[in-house]
């Protein structure tokens, strides 16, 4: 073979290479935009995907309000009841005062005496008075005698005094009363107050 052709067919394979790496590099672009399309969703597919999430969080939020309307529901329903019966061992525990009323009731159909249904009295209402201030913290304020407080007392009248140096209480109409130490009942008072 002469050197020309030996040159020409050397030069061919040279381009034949050159073609089939060209080539090569063609179809490996256009698998790499294959590729990159493949992994990049369509439009359509993006709406769709967001579609669904939208519906899914629709469904968690409907699902936490409906939880937390069946629980403010709960909560009212309990408040109403705590309501309705939160008197209700208070008046247990008076229903034993009334038991002793009726008993003395009873008694002084037959009593011959007025002093036996008095005591029993006294008796009912010392019971009474001790329930309430040792398990309930009820206590009574304002006896005769004592300072003038307006923040407690009630004054319905007053009388000028010549021995008394201070506004005292000279009668008590009303005793007050505090629940574990508030005023729930101011007491109704006449005055002394020194004389001008």
């Amino acid at each position: 073979m002469s050197e020309e052709n030996q040159n020409t067919e050397q030069n061919e394979k040279v381009e034949n290479q050159a073609e089939n790496a060209a080539d090569q590099t063609e179809t490996a672009s256009a698998e790499t935009e294959k590729t990159e399309e493949k992994q990049e969703p369509a439009p359509e597919e993006k709406i769709a995907a967001l579609e669904a999430q939208v519906e899914e969080l629709k469904k968690e939020a409907l699902y936490k309000a409906a939880e937390n309307d069946n629980w403010r529901k709960r909560m009212m329903q309990q408040k109403e009841e705590a309501v309705a019966y939160a008197n209700a061992s208070l008046l247990g525990d008076l229903l034993d005062s009334l038991d002793n009323f009726d008993r003395t009731i009873d008694a002084a159909k037959d009593a011959k005496d007025a002093k036996t249904i008095a005591d029993g009295i006294k008796m009912i209402n010392k019971s009474l008075v001790s329930m309430l201030e040792s398990k309930y913290g009820l206590s009574s304020f304002g006896k005769e005698g004592d300072e003038f407080n307006p923040d407690e007392h009630e004054a319905i009248g007053r009388v000028e005094d010549e021995k008394v140096k201070k506004e005292t209480l000279q009668q008590v109409y009303l005793k007050g009363y505090k629940l574990n130490g508030k005023i729930i009942r101011h007491a109704k008072v006449m005055v002394s107050v020194p004389k001008a």
